[in-house]
């Protein structure tokens, strides 16, 4: 079993930053991959960043440039620093990590951003 808790939300002024982290514990070893989606009120959950073990990144295109996406493979640690943060990235952001063909959620944190 798999464990994830997220920290780091709040609520920013447009144009300010937020960092994002999410500790995995439990069975979690070997390749794997750590990501973040979010989702705003009203909508589907949306990819926005993912990491793999040797480092490749991979980002949505609205985050491309302001966010970025990186790990402690050591502390099984990911985080998410979001620059440039706009109203449209309100949303409740969810940590992801995937272990062979299983998938594991956290809990969601809450980032608002006020127009």
């Amino acid at each position: 079993q798999v464990r994830l808790v997220e920290s780091g939300g709040g609520s920013v002024q447009p144009g300010g930053s937020l960092r994002l982290s999410c500790a995995a514990s439990g069975s979690i070893f070997g390749v794997y991959t750590m990501g973040w989606y979010r989702q705003a009120p009203g909508r589907q959950r949306e990819f926005v960043a993912s990491i793999v073990s040797s480092g490749t990144t991979n980002y949505a295109d609205s985050v491309k440039g302001r966010f970025t996406i990186s790990r402690d493979n050591a502390e099984k640690t990911v985080y998410l620093q979001m620059n440039s943060l706009k109203p449209e990235d309100t949303a409740v952001y969810y940590c992801r990590v995937v272990v062979i063909l299983n998938i594991y959620w956290g809990q969601g944190t809450q980032v608002t951003v006020p127009s």
